[in-house]
């Protein structure tokens, strides 16, 4: 995750798994997300917020300016992280349509993530998704 942060020149990232009880997403690893939402995203229905919309769409969900448009998509204390631009794509169980996670990376400064960026980090989720299946980070 840090090589995919550095070579995007990315400030933030969240790894999210699909809890086996129903549709939300529990937090398994950040980076460079402000402590006091660390609460707020450590659990996420799907359907809501990036992650969230990302898990229930089956699809890449960005933002280009998250502090000047939410995209009825991201709640309000999204801007509090400083990101702008920012994506989440979901994380899929060894080539099906079943969302075990998701993956988010952010930037501090407005940006519209170009096709082969979208590919690389869609295939940096396809190699999370390798760990994931092989572990149960949910408690419920």
């Amino acid at each position: 995750m840090d090589q995919l942060l550095s070579e995007l020149s990315c400030q933030t990232g969240t790894i999210h798994r699909t809890c086996p009880k129903g549709q939300i997403l529990s937090l398994i690893w950040q980076v460079g997300v402000p402590d006091i939402l660390l609460a707020k995203i450590s659990s996420i229905p799907f359907g809501k917020g990036i992650a969230g919309v990302a898990a229930e769409r089956q699809e890449p969900v960005e933002l280009c300016n998250l502090q000047e448009n939410l995209g009825g998509i991201a709640n309000l204390d999204a801007q509090k992280t400083g990101v702008s631009g920012s994506i989440a794509v979901p994380i899929f169980a060894n080539e099906s349509n079943h969302v075990i996670g998701t993956l988010g990376i952010g930037k501090f400064e407005p940006h519209k993530f170009t096709t082969a960026e979208k590919e690389r980090i869609t295939a940096s989720a396809a190699a999370i998704a390798m760990i994931l299946s092989h572990k149960d980070f949910c408690s419920d």
